[in-house]
Formats: structure tokens, sequence, C-alpha cells
């Protein structure tokens, strides 16, 4: 909700981070949901009653980060998980040639299960948490590529069964997002180089012991909150992993 912002409480930072800070926190609670508009700049200068300028260098930030969006002559709005958003940010498997395309996704298994220590360390919860595990093979060109093994907090997903996550229309973070108002906004992962074992193998139709890639991302929401862990195995044989870095003020 906007409101005006108390002098006392922007000495540590800069006034455009508090105006973010407090953008992002009415951004988490619903305030502007996806593929809406937030209101005019000059709207949200009264409101917090502080300069246009100020308010602008917030939403820059925001707008790089591709929490929000900017529409030429229609103003700002809420990003969405559109298929194209997930292909150039969050998929990050080309080809050789660095050729990207949307994967089609075949879902191996469905089932609810509790948290290992791993999997609590990434999300931020207790072992033992009820947790949900999804099993995925993804193809590119037809061919089996990154064999992805997911697990999200079952609080945050109440309802969500088998028949619910392979019938979604669109990504599964629009499903997150469509469905359960959580927003990934971006995402931290770690690459290994490893081995592959006889099950993963199999799931990519290369022969155990072949060399793979192995990305293990966490899915944050507003207020860097953990929501999805996925390990992904990847064939290299013909593809590899591609991240374009963007870079904003102060990063």
């Amino acid at each position: 909700m906007i409101g005006t912002l108390a002098a006392g409480a922007l000495a540590p930072h800069p006034l455009y981070k508090e105006v973010k800070s407090r953008i992002t926190r009415d951004l988490a609670a619903g305030v502007w949901k996806p593929g809406e508009p937030i209101p005019s700049e000059a709207r949200l200068a009264r409101g917090f009653g502080v300069s246009i300028g100020t308010i602008r260098k917030a939403i820059d930030e925001l707008v790089a980060e591709r929490i929000l969006l900017r529409q030429q002559g229609r103003g700002t709005f809420v990003a969405t998980h559109s298929e194209d958003r997930t292909l150039f940010y969050f998929f990050h498997i080309v080809g050789k040639d660095g050729s990207r395309e949307l994967p089609m996704t075949e879902m191996l298994s469905f089932r609810k299960t509790t948290a290992r220590k791993e999997d609590a360390t990434r999300l931020a919860i207790a072992p033992g948490t009820p947790t949900l595990r999804i099993q995925n093979l993804l193809k590119l060109g037809g061919k089996p590529v990154v064999f992805d093994d997911i697990v999200v907090p079952g609080a945050l997903f109440p309802d969500l069964d088998e028949h619910t996550f392979a019938g979604r229309d669109g990504t599964i973070y629009g499903l997150y997002q469509a469905r359960y108002g959580i927003n990934v906004i971006r995402i931290s992962e770690r690459l290994s180089s490893a081995l592959a074992t006889g099950t993963v193998a199999a799931r990519l139709a290369i022969e155990a012991g072949a060399p793979v890639l192995v990305i293990k991302r966490v899915a944050l929401s507003y207020n860097d909150t953990p929501v999805e862990y996925r390990v992904s195995t990847v064939n290299t044989a013909a593809h590899e992993y591609l991240s374009d870095l963007w870079k904003t003020e102060g990063r």
C-alpha cells in the first residue's frame, strides 16, 4: 500500500532504494498482480512523498531485474511468465551454435514426499517438511537432453496434484504465478560436472558414466523467498549452458 516514507527510515539507504523496497513489498503482498499495471510515476511520487526522479530510479532497477515491464505508451506492468520470458531468462540450455528452443516436457513422476536434508537447506524449511517431488524429461529437437528433479514445499502449493501439473497451460513458473500467486523473480544456480548414473543415463539415452552437467537451482520469489529447488542433469553432447548477464547500478 502506497504511503509517505518517514524521513527517519531513510538514513541507512539511498531514498530510491527505500522506494524500491516498498514497491517490492507491495508486489509480494499482491497489491498489483502479474499482468496488471502499477500506478503512474506521478501518482507513486505523490503517494510516497518523493520526486518523480526518485520513483523512476527505483522502477528502472525493477525493470532491469525484469520484475516490472515497461510498455511504450501504456505504462509499467508486473511481469508475467510467458514462454518467451522462460526461454530467454530462465532456460539456459542452447545448441552448440547458440540456437534456442522451448523444450518439450514429459512428466515422469509426481509424488508427495518429505524434504531431504539438501532439499530443506535450499528451501529454508525443516527436514521432513511435506513437499512435492516432480521428475520431468526435457526434449530438444525431439531428443532427451535434460532430466529435472524438482522439489517444492507442499504448504505453498496446497492443492497441486499430478493432473493439474501435467495439464497446465504454459510453463511451470506460469502455473505457480497464475494459480498460486507465487512469482519467481530470479534464480540462483550452481553448476558442476559429473558422470551419469545408470538411472539418469537411461532417461537421457546415454551410456552410464558419460559426462553430464549438473545444475542445482533455487527459484526465488520476492524478498528472496525460496519456492522451488531443482536439480537438472544435462546431456552436453550437442548442447551447452549459456547465461547472458546484465548489469544494474549497485550490483
